[in-house]
């Protein structure tokens, strides 16, 4: 894979060449929404479509994931803020292009439709995967109206969940017709249960007699507030009697809450109790070193990191925010707790901190779900459904 400028010239689909599509996203870095580009990208098979990826900003390291040697990268380097030369410089690109399709995902790409209708791009599908800490809700004004106005130029829109495709329904007025709901898929081969016992984790005082490992895996950004479950871990540690030998925490990621939790849990003496190690490669393995998975979001579409645990075998502690109750079967495979709440995080944890047989239990009720309903399989061939339809639809 290689990096393409923008203006550089790329060759015009051949007849026999499978259709293009062009996948238009802010930024193609570490986040949920990147990583279910990457392993649609990945799954479909070559002889079906073809993919480019454009990001309107940048891309990082996280694009080397991309495992196909035909996909091209592009980066338009947008500004923070409003910027009138990105739609300039994507029309220019969609001109040479010439894909088939243009997917375009959630509000910061949303405006893109505009340059792929200019270019001609015949089948323009947009989804969305969820929302950040500027509209929690959906209820954002300004950005219903937005979505409203491009509404026109989109022919079919994936929800990620009911509750999005609810949104998209009733508040932004999209016809049932035009939708689809799937769901995220995870590869349950790569996130699969520990075998016996759990794995330890690299670091110091997390293996022992009678530990659990509360884990948690994410962009540590405002939205996912994982200050809720550091809260929850400290309220633990001095309410639970001899929770300091038994209780551990390990927060996967990073971010501008990283900081801020390792200075909680310092003034509250647990930091040698937790494990902060920033970003990390080996996710699948880490999974298998945890005893819960915990997921403190303030909003969610459907998550990755709930779905990789739920195949990693774990029970789930989530907020009951977004899509998460269409994952978290409360009391069969995990609890659902109110966001900012972390009392009621705390009480959920201590539940299976006190019976790790009703944990192991469903854990396993989670693998099935995964195994059952949320295949990588079913989502491929979900986007390839759509795929083809939006092409017909425009021949």
């Amino acid at each position: 894979m290689r990096r393409i400028e923008a203006d550089a010239l790329f060759p015009r689909s051949m007849p026999e060449q499978p259709p293009l599509v062009a996948h238009v996203i802010y930024s193609l870095a570490v986040g949920g929404l990147e990583n279910g580009v990457v392993n649609l990208i990945n799954h479909i098979p070559q002889d079906r479509f073809r993919h480019a990826v454009i990001c309107l900003a940048d891309y990082s390291d996280f694009s080397l994931r991309i495992r196909r040697s035909d996909v091209q990268l592009y980066a338009l380097d947008k500004p923070a803020g409003k910027n009138f030369g990105v739609h300039v410089r994507l029309w220019r690109l969609l001109q040479r292009l010439r894909p088939d399709i243009v997917h375009t995902r959630n509000l910061a790409a949303l405006e893109s439709l505009l340059p792929a209708a200019l270019a001609g791009v015949p089948a323009r599908v947009h989804s969305e995967h969820g929302w950040d800490i500027g509209n929690l809700d959906g209820g954002n004004r300004r950005h219903r109206r937005l979505r409203r106005l491009f509404r026109p130029l989109a022919h079919r829109y994936i929800a990620l969940s009911r509750h999005l495709e609810a949104y998209l329904r009733e508040q932004v007025g999209v016809a049932p017709e035009r939708i689809v709901q799937i769901y995220n898929g995870v590869d349950a081969a790569l996130f699969r249960p520990a075998q016996g016992m759990r794995r330890p984790l690299p670091c110091r005082g997390f293996d022992g007699p009678g530990r659990f490992v509360v884990g948690t895996v994410g962009r540590m950004q405002a939205v996912k507030d994982q200050l809720i479950l550091v809260r929850a871990f400290i309220r633990l540690l001095q309410t639970v009697p001899d929770a300091h030998r038994l209780l551990r925490l390990a927060v996967i990621g990073d971010g501008p809450l990283r900081q801020e939790s390792i200075l909680l849990l310092r003034q509250a003496g647990a930091l040698d109790l937790a494990w902060l190690p920033g970003n990390r490669e080996d996710i699948p393995v880490l999974m298998r070193g945890f005893d819960l998975f915990a997921l403190p979001s303030l909003a969610e579409g459907i998550s990755n990191t709930i779905l990789e645990a739920m195949a990693s075998g774990l029970p789930v502690v989530a907020t009951d925010v977004g899509g998460n109750r269409e994952l978290v079967e409360h009391g069969r495979t995990g609890r659902l707790v109110p966001p900012g709440d972390p009392e009621g995080m705390a009480d959920a944890i201590r539940l299976y901190l006190s019976d790790r047989d009703l944990g192991a239990m469903h854990g396993r009720e989670a693998r099935r779900t995964v195994e059952r309903r949320f295949s990588l399989e079913t989502m491929v061939a979900g986007y390839m459904d759509v795929y083809q339809r939006a092409l017909q639809g425009k021949r």
